[in-house]
């Protein structure tokens, strides 16, 4: 038995994927294969570095160490080899909060700024709320994998004097990990046009092979002149809740425009668990990643041969990284009110492909990194649904 198939009650603990339930969906009485945190539990070399931070007993004012940087250069060079240097670190509550920052920090408003849609919504928000102006460049669906769609995007980047893009890498919510002649076509574009390339690589870490991450910054010393990768262990080790990421900015200026706009929004640190967590994940979580990532693509399994053996009228697109699985549902003929709906109807609690922008309509989001029972009996569940229509 590994030790990922624990169940570990997690109501009452403030969760978004489980206390939210109600006022999102309406209901408690189902399976949240939404929200995209893990039901594990984080590394054992993590949680006992919080339990002494936490011992200690003063939680005054933090700094982040030199240590810490040094736990994230050492693995992004082990991890995707890529030798950054500490200096180009700089901290953030979140990977969000840093593409707002982005925004604000390095374009005006009513720039443009690029998208691929289907992808992470608070792209969106970030960036309209920001009042500046959201530029689709839909991606491509071809033979149930997304492409991207360079000539679009360059027409995008000159009609709508885009300042911008947003690139999720790995793509969420379709798992596309970008080849590097993907990624260097992209920033080739961004160069040509002077466009800064914010890339969201939250999750670079939780790819499968033969699939491989590529920080699209690593490929040219170019590249990284107008370049922001970000970051953080929130996915990796399910330690969203301690709220530390980083931002790898190796260009001077745009650092410092990113750090003036950071001291005047008063923030100048992390919290002290987010800063003890990140390290102990990044210097000591090799060996629990190895492992995590065996058992999400043994879940990740289940639900293709499932859906391709029982319920055949979904087709499920496997992820090349991540633990979310897209689901093309088009062919059951329903809105996406009627299919979030149908769903719940008989217990899952899935996400709304449409939310994530055009191209998602007719899709459903399953997050399946959670122990293998729920991810069995939520296909269960999805096959009663189809089978009731």
């Amino acid at each position: 038995m590994s030790r990922f198939d624990e169940v570990i009650e997690r109501r009452g603990t403030n969760a978004v994927k489980w206390d939210g339930l109600k006022t999102v969906f309406g209901r408690e009485d189902v399976l949240p294969m939404w929200v995209a945190d893990m039901d594990f539990k984080a590394p054992d070399v993590v949680i006992e570095a919080i339990k002494q931070s936490a011992e200690h007993g003063v939680y005054g004012y933090t700094i982040v160490p030199d240590s810490t940087r040094e736990a994230i250069v050492n693995w992004m060079q082990d991890r995707h080899g890529w030798a950054i240097k500490k200096e180009w670190l700089l901290f953030n509550h979140g990977v969000v909060p840093s593409i707002g920052a982005a925004v604000e920090a390095l374009t005006e408003p009513g720039d443009g700024v690029i998208v691929q849609p289907p992808v992470y919504n608070p792209f969106f928000d970030m960036i309209q709320r920001n009042g500046r102006t959201l530029v689709y460049n839909e991606l491509l669906l071809q033979d149930g994998r997304y492409e991207m769609d360079f000539a679009d995007l360059e027409q995008k980047m000159v009609q709508e004097k885009a300042k911008m893009m947003v690139l999720c890498s790995p793509h969420n919510p379709g798992g596309r990990v970008w080849t590097a002649e993907e990624l260097a076509k992209t920033a080739d574009l961004c160069e040509k046009h002077g466009i800064i390339l914010v890339s969201d690589e939250i999750h670079s870490d939780l790819t499968r092979a033969p699939h491989k991450h590529v920080p699209a910054a690593s490929l040219k010393e170019e590249y990284a002149a107008f370049t922001i990768t970000l970051i953080a262990p929130s996915k990796t080790f399910n330690l969203a809740g301690l709220q530390a990421s980083a931002l790898i900015v190796p260009d001077k200026t745009i650092r410092t425009k990113l750090q003036t706009l950071f001291a005047k929004q008063g923030q100048f640190t992390l919290n002290q668990m987010g800063i003890v967590g990140m390290e102990a994940a990044y210097r000591y979580g090799h060996e629990w990643l190895d492992e995590v990532l065996e058992y999400i693509h043994g879940n990740v399994q289940l639900v293709k041969e499932y859906a391709d053996e029982h319920i055949p009228a979904l087709s499920v697109m496997k992820p090349e990284g991540s633990y979310l699985v897209w689901v093309d549902c088009r062919t059951l003929g329903l809105s996406d009110k009627e299919l979030l709906d149908l769903f719940l109807k008989h217990g899952v609690a899935l996400g709304n492909g449409a939310k994530y922008g055009p191209g998602g309509e007719g899709f459903m989001r399953i997050n399946v990194a959670c122990p293998r029972s729920a991810v069995a009996e939520t296909m269960e569940r999805m096959k009663r649904a189809v089978e009731s229509l």
